[in-house]
């Protein structure tokens, strides 16, 4: 049975904020259903950009199978740093795995899928909004 740390946010991201309590009820839930082992999770520092905590439990990969994330979007918003991480990982032989979005990357060919929801999220508050014709007929 693979072994998950789970990594939950103290801060909101992405313009989200979840109950910290909440988050690890939806971990434990999502490892159950890949019949993976829950460990404890971690908590980030609620200091914006830090990601000490994450960088600890990428430490302790070749010790556990990988890190169950609640959301993908805990993940650091630069391309750069995430692509660090999932290098990281993999060369680890370790797994990164997102319960709220109920994705994972296991491979290097999952890095893409993840990738595109990264930049249709940042796209999305730069597009333009429709203005509902509010007059009356």
């Amino acid at each position: 049975m693979k072994s998950l740390r789970g990594y939950v946010s103290s801060r909101p991201f992405m313009g989200e904020r979840i109950a910290q309590h909440a988050q690890n009820i939806i971990l434990r839930d999502y490892c159950n259903k890949i019949g993976a082992e829950y460990l404890l999770s971690g908590t980030e520092y609620a200091m914006k950009n830090s990601f000490l905590i994450l960088n600890e439990l990428i430490n302790d990969i070749p010790k556990i199978d990988g890190i169950v994330f609640f959301s993908l979007f805990q993940l650091p918003k630069e391309y750069n740093s995430r692509n660090n991480i999932y290098k990281n990982i993999l060369i680890q032989k370790g797994e990164l795995h997102f319960a709220l979005e109920d994705l994972s990357i296991i491979t290097s060919t999952d890095i893409k899928r993840i990738e595109d929801i990264w930049m249709v999220r940042q796209t999305l508050p730069e597009c333009p909004v429709k203005i509902r014709n509010t007059k009356k007929k």
